[in-house]
């Protein structure tokens, strides 16, 4: 009985030592260091909500964006809505509900997304408009390229180009991509400087490329006496080019256009296409990417440049696009890896 008493009493012993040393925190130093070693492995957790991947250049972006997160130890979540505003809508709402750290937005309609944007904020995440600014968002980041600079080199290019009547199209991308804007802004003012016509515009809803084809059929006693087509991005291009092919103008009316698609630059080579801006995609999903685990881990970026959205002023970090013609393709675009050679001049006889 003597020795049943005794073991009741050491466990009792135990337990309010134990209990000692939770009241009195002597365990302390140690449930800090396993709290901090949970702490240390909770990585950032990244969503990224993407307009589509029907532009070839949206992959090279989301790759190269994951790709670099990852290195940096966060987790990326990608989402493509395919083109539908009320669909990535639905997806920021999904990432806030899943408490993510960092939003990334590549927007299909720059005016659309202000209130969900606002509600992600109100929950204390941090949000980057990627190459398309959100209008009145009051986003944490907008990084793109110069995109007014970007008209400015297709503008510049057909100027120097010796159009003999002077008198351009441009089929352009929808106005509910911010960007369109800033391209047409720079390519206008060239067109003025020169003294070039703009006898016709378009805007091609959802950046439907078939539509730059649509116009050619639809407009071809306007494309017939103009000297150039500028295009809003390559895909357009290609669709205006084989529409121009059908009609035995392909070559002879001067085309530009911009993300340096494997087709534009065969194009090229070929001599369809005058010239395309070459955006180096890859410097920007890295720097992206990087700036949200900035962002995740409340760094200052107070020393950044700043934009307006419309409503507000907020930090800005823009890459410089670069002019491609048949003069430097092999050194901006084979050199650098961004298109092998052979499939660049696949079409074109040895």
């Amino acid at each position: 009985m003597r020795e049943v008493e005794l073991k009741m009493n050491r466990r009792l012993w135990s337990i309010l030592l134990a209990a000692c040393l939770v009241l009195t925190g002597c365990g302390k130093s140690e449930t800090q260091e396993i709290v901090t070693k949970e702490e240390a492995n909770e990585k950032v957790q990244i969503g990224m909500s993407f307009d589509s991947f029907v532009i070839e250049r949206w992959q090279r972006d989301r790759d190269v964006f994951v790709s670099t997160a990852k290195e940096l130890g966060a987790e990326v979540n990608v989402q493509n809505a395919n083109g539908d505003a009320a669909e990535q809508i639905s997806q920021i709402e999904y990432f806030i509900e899943k408490k993510m750290d960092v939003i990334v937005i590549i927007c299909i309609d720059s005016n659309l997304l202000k209130d969900v944007v606002q509600k992600a904020k109100n929950q204390g995440i941090k949000v980057i408009a990627y190459d398309r600014m959100i209008n009145g968002a009051n986003v944490d980041l907008y990084i793109s390229f110069d995109n007014e600079m970007v008209g400015t080199m297709m503008g510049e290019a057909l100027a120097s180009a010796g159009l003999d009547n002077k008198r351009v199209v441009m089929l352009c991308g929808p106005m509910t991509d911010n960007n369109v804007s800033y391209v047409d802004t720079g390519f206008q003012k060239v067109m003025k400087d020169n003294d070039i016509e703009i006898v016709d515009s378009m805007n091609a809803d959802g950046w439907k490329a078939e539509l730059a084809g649509n116009y050619v059929y639809d407009h071809y006693d306007t494309i017939r006496d103009v000297d150039g087509i500028m295009c809003g991005n390559d895909s357009m291009a290609t669709q205006a080019v084989r529409a121009l092919a059908e009609k035995r103008l392909a070559g002879k009316k001067i085309v530009v256009g911009q993300d340096a698609d494997l087709e534009a630059c065969q194009r090229i080579v070929e001599g369809t296409q005058l010239m395309t801006v070459y955006k180096p995609v890859e410097k920007l999903a890295k720097a992206a990417a990087e700036y949200a685990i900035k962002l995740a881990n409340e760094e200052d970026l107070s020393t950044l440049s700043t934009i307006a959205d419309g409503d507000n002023r907020v930090p800005y970090v823009y890459l410089e696009p670069i002019a491609v013609t048949r003069s430097n393709i092999d050194e901006v675009i084979i050199n650098s890896g961004y298109h092998l050679k052979e499939d660049v001049y696949l079409n074109v006889r040895k």
